[in-house]
C-alpha cells in the first residue's frame, strides 16, 4: 500500500491569531527561491522585497537578517518576484516546528535567535502537538 504524505497546511503552522485584518500583509518576496508555507523572513532594507531570513548579513540583502515575518502560505517565486500573505504583527501564535530557516540557520542557537526577533514582532512560536 502505498504512504500517503500531506503537504503543510495553514492549521499546522498558525495555532492563534487575534485578527487577520491586523496582522497579514501582502508583499513582495524575492526572485529565485520556491517559498514553502511557514517560511522565516526578513526584509531587504534597499528594495522592500522579503527573502528568507539569513542567519548574518548577505551583500546586496542587507536587512534581511532581522526576522520580522512568516509566510503564510507556499509561494514559488523562482522565476521573478511574487506575492504573498505574510504574518507580519501579532498577536500571532504559531507552531515551532512548522517554522522554516533560511539553509544558513543551521545551529539550535541561530533559530532560537529567529523565534526571539519574531517574538519582537508579537509573532509567538510555540511547542504544538
Amino acid at each position: 500500500m502505498p504512504v500517503l504524505t500531506a503537504s503543510p497546511t495553514l492549521g499546522d503552522l498558525l495555532k492563534f491569531e487575534l485578527n487577520a485584518s491586523y496582522t497579514r500583509e501582502t508583499v513582495t518576496l524575492k526572485a529565485g527561491t520556491s517559498y514553502p508555507l511557514g517560511s522565516v523572513l526578513g526584509r531587504i532594507t534597499a528594495s522592500g522585497e522579503f527573502r528568507l531570513s539569513p542567519a548574518a548579513e548577505v551583500v546586496g540583502d542587507e536587512g534581511a537578517e532581522t526576522a520580522i515575518a512568516v509566510l503564510l502560505q507556499a509561494v514559488d517565486a523562482t522565476d521573478g518576484a511574487a506575492t504573498g500573505l505574510i504574518a507580519a504583527r501579532g498577536p500571532v501564535i504559531l507552531a515551532d516546528a512548522a517554522l522554516v530557516f533560511d539553509a544558513s540557520v543551521d545551529q539550535p542557537t541561530e533559530r532560537a535567535a529567529k523565534i526571539v526577533q519574531l517574538a519582537a514582532m508579537g509573532l509567538v512560536a510555540r511547542h504544538a502537538v
